[in-house]
């Protein structure tokens, strides 16, 4: 064919190139929900392991923070549920029984936007989940994560 060549059958080498990069990104794509969707299974699946009172704490956590920032992705952090943005720990779940302690914690990393002057908590404790731990806990997350 012609550059004078008005006509043709197929696609151009241009659209080829184009629909082959297309391929490759959503490709690229699935395998990174695919790799979200497995990490979030693990996480589940740790959570179910703990005692009882830490497995109500970290399914309760785990909906609060899948709902008040779904850009965080769940993975294990040393044995417990961790939350990312661009890979790194925004937040974390540490289960009482983790290292025998007399109640679980919420805990943000210095990646979270939590800066509030002189000095601000990164760390509480939650021996409890009720409406006004899930209404706080949901405002810091959305403040963590701005």
């Amino acid at each position: 064919m012609s550059a004078n060549d008005k006509s043709y059958d197929g696609f151009t080498a241009e659209e080829r190139s184009a629909m082959k990069e297309r391929a490759k990104e959503l490709k690229a794509a699935a395998r990174r929900e695919a790799k979200a969707a497995d990490l979030e299974q693990e996480v589940l699946a740790k959570i179910a392991t703990f005692q009882e009172s830490d497995r109500v704490l970290g399914e309760g956590l785990h909906a609060i923070i899948r709902a008040s920032a779904p850009e965080l992705t769940p993975r294990l952090w040393y044995g417990m549920p961790a939350y990312t943005k661009n890979d790194k720990i925004v937040c974390h779940f540490q289960p009482a029984e983790k290292f025998n302690t007399r109640y679980a914690t919420f805990q943000f990393s210095d990646v979270a936007n939590l800066d509030d002057g002189a000095i601000w908590a990164t760390s509480f404790a939650v021996p409890e989940l009720n409406a006004e731990v899930e209404t706080r806990i949901a405002a810091l997350l959305k403040q963590a994560v701005a």
